[in-house]
């Protein structure tokens, strides 16, 4: 991604997700059907210009993932509606004039157990970790390592079968990114790479599961899980969060 159009269409696609987050955060999740949530969200990206870029992609049928409790991610908005102490992940993919960004919070609903609201604070950390790291000419593996110290050293597990991805043109482009250190080939970071970073974290085992509609994952052990997203734009001498836009 190296003309500035470019850089400007990826990077608004990123403002409009974190504008989305931004009202999901002022909403009370409690006894929302996830359908509705999920038809809210459509109309909020397609107010700001955008298109969901999860809606039919590969199948998927909604504009937006949301995952409740012991649901990792791909979670099928529909009839569910959420109750007191539910997990809410919800993931966001938009595409603007012709470039995606894509970012995922983990949002609880009313009251959490602070052990609880503990895995989501070292999952955002790990998120952070990798980050700080995800520069020009670091390897994709300093981002795997960052994220997978942070999440373990708490106690937590990361999940091994689900990545972070680049993201652009298309939702799912190289280089895969890891959130531990697999012993794969080094991949240098790149000026112009747009990285969706994304911690997958459970609060028991690493392994997983797919549910009979063959999109949700879940935990194996039925443990609660986390995830956390953001897209960041690596340039020659810093690299961007698009999809968390720090306020003044």
């Amino acid at each position: 991604m190296s003309n500035a159009e470019a850089i400007d269409h990826i990077t608004m696609a990123g403002r409009i997700i974190d504008d989305i987050f931004r009202q999901i955060r002022k909403m009370d999740l409690r006894h929302m059907r996830t359908l509705d949530l999920n038809d809210r969200i459509d109309t909020l990206i397609r107010e700001r210009g955008g298109t969901p870029a999860f809606l039919n992609y590969r199948g998927f049928p909604k504009s937006c993932c949301i995952s409740l409790n012991n649901e990792v991610v791909h979670g099928i908005p529909g009839e569910r509606n959420v109750e007191e102490g539910d997990l809410v992940k919800i993931d966001v993919g938009v595409k603007y004039s012709g470039y995606i960004a894509d970012a995922a919070r983990t949002f609880p609903a009313g009251k959490i157990a602070p052990e609880i609201q503990r895995m989501l604070t070292v999952t955002e950390e790990a998120l952070r970790n990798g980050i700080a790291v995800a520069r020009s000419h670091n390897k994709v593996s300093d981002i795997s390592r960052a994220i997978q110290k942070t999440v373990e050293n708490n106690g937590y597990s990361i999940v091994r079968e689900l990545t972070g991805h680049g993201v652009g043109k298309n939702l799912h482009e190289e280089p895969v990114i890891p959130n531990f250190v697999d012993g794969g080939p080094e991949v240098e970071i790149e000026p112009g790479m747009a990285l969706a970073i994304e911690p997958m974290v459970n609060m028991g085992g690493y392994d997983v599961v797919t549910a009979e509609n063959g999109w949700t994952i879940l935990t194996r052990d039925d443990s609660l899980s986390c995830h956390y997203e953001d897209t960041v734009l690596i340039l020659a001498d810093r690299s961007i969060n698009i999809t968390r836009i720090e306020e003044s």
